[in-house]
Parts: C-alpha cells; structure tokens; sequence
C-alpha cells in the first residue's frame, strides 16, 4: 500500500510557499498557522478531486485533512528550522 506522499510533500511545499508569503506581506504572524491550514485543506480537497495518482485519500473529509495537516506541517518545519538555526 503506497501513502501518496509526494502529494502531500507537494501540498506541504506550496503551504510553506504561501506562508512566506503572508510573512513577507507584513500581515501579522499569527495568522500564518490559519492560512497554511485553510490552504493545505483547500489543495487537499482540490487533489482529491483532480484525481491525483496515489492521493490518500478516498473521500472529501479525509482529503480535507490530509491537506490541513498537511498545512500545518509547513507552519511546523519552518518553526523546527528557526529553533534548530538558533541553536548554533
């Protein structure tokens, strides 16, 4: 059984991208968590509904998730690479 997960590697790169941005567009950066969220679950369900080879995700709700965790996990990899950098 394959995971899909260079679908959700994509959504979690595009989610970091859009994320960047946000910070970049001087919007406060609380608010970045939410839109990485609301747009992995957006993708997530839009990959889903293109039929993306190997998604994993059979129905909606599922996609749905998939692409908010997804989201999320760009938030978080961003926040693991700041900690890790203030380290040295």
């Amino acid at each position: 059984m394959e995971f899909g997960i260079a679908s959700v590697a994509a959504i979690t790169v595009i989610c970091y991208l859009i994320g960047q941005l946000v910070k970049a567009s001087g919007l406060d950066n609380k608010w970045i968590p939410v839109i990485c969220g609301m747009a992995g679950g957006a993708l997530g369900a839009a990959g889903l509904c293109l039929g993306l080879p190997d998604f994993p995700a059979g129905d909606l709700l599922t996609a749905v998730a998939v692409g908010i965790v997804s989201g999320l996990a760009a938030t978080g990899a961003d926040q693991a690479v700041k900690q890790l950098g203030a380290g040295s």
